[in-house]
């Protein structure tokens, strides 16, 4: 089998991407990994499909540069409004990020799942069709504004986001969700503010674990690999605070402000 070392590309509007960095990284440690964070340009979810395709291709031909085997779309807005066209423009093979709502609809037992998740996601012509799917389902969608500038600021322990977070689940705890879906790469970095006042019956799930899944896949259908059993590096890239990121990555692996 042949040993690629390449390295695996992830981009995303800011941060939260390195959420879905952490997941493909549990399951291949040995891979190296180049994370992109556009914060300059965060979020994603309030932009027009133009902006988001073109900020996606920057994102993409910048990856490219750094000789990446595989890109993922660290952002469920970019996913849903640009991927399709990434795919038909670049050889280089695409993975997606998604708001998990297939096992919670599955899954569910009251038959309402919550969805908190972007503008740009929740009214994307991708994630209708999604919820199409289940029409015994009803999905209780909700809008996170200001979630992801919050999180960009560091703010993940204000009581300024735990009041709003609060406010966006609260009405879908009282209509009787038993899934929530965190439908944002920033948000599974909310989970201790959920942990405090959703009930332990209601189930929160993100794409992360997917994601990782279909990456190792993709990997292995390809024959692109690394195969040394050497533990891989991994570099952050951000384009505007390196101190917010090197906080959310402590660590575990070298951090660099670019212009970009």
């Amino acid at each position: 089998m042949n040993n690629d070392i390449r390295p695996i590309g992830l981009f995303d509007s800011g941060i939260g991407g390195t959420s879905i960095w952490r997941a493909i990284n549990q399951i291949l440690p040995y891979e190296n990994t180049i994370f992109l964070g556009d914060s300059l340009n965060a979020p994603y979810g309030q932009k027009s499909k133009d902006e988001i395709l073109n900020l996606s291709r920057k994102n993409v031909e910048w990856l490219l540069k750094h000789d990446t085997k595989l890109i993922v779309v660290a952002c469920n807005t970019a996913t849903t409004n640009a991927i399709q066209e990434l795919r038909s423009e670049y050889k280089v093979p695409f993975i997606g990020v998604e708001p998990a709502i297939k096992p919670a609809a599955i899954n569910s037992k009251t038959k309402k799942v919550g969805v908190l998740a972007t503008q740009g996601t929740l009214q994307s012509k991708k994630y209708s069709e999604a919820q199409i799917q289940y029409p015994d389902v009803e999905f209780i969608n909700q809008i996170g504004y200001k979630i992801v500038q919050l999180i960009e600021q560091g703010a993940v322990h204000s009581l300024e986001l735990k009041n709003l977070v609060k406010s966006y689940i609260q009405p879908m705890i009282d209509k009787n969700i038993d899934y929530l879906v965190l439908g944002c790469t920033h948000y599974p970095y909310l989970t201790p503010i959920l942990n405090e006042f959703v009930p332990e019956h209601i189930k929160i799930i993100d794409s992360g674990t997917a994601v990782a899944k279909r990456t190792q896949k993709i990997l292995h259908d390809f024959n692109l690999l690394k195969t040394d059993s050497l533990k891989g590096y991994s570099k952050f890239y951000t384009n505007k605070d390196v101190h917010i990121l090197e906080s959310f990555i402590k660590d575990l692996g070298t951090t660099e402000k670019i212009d970009f």
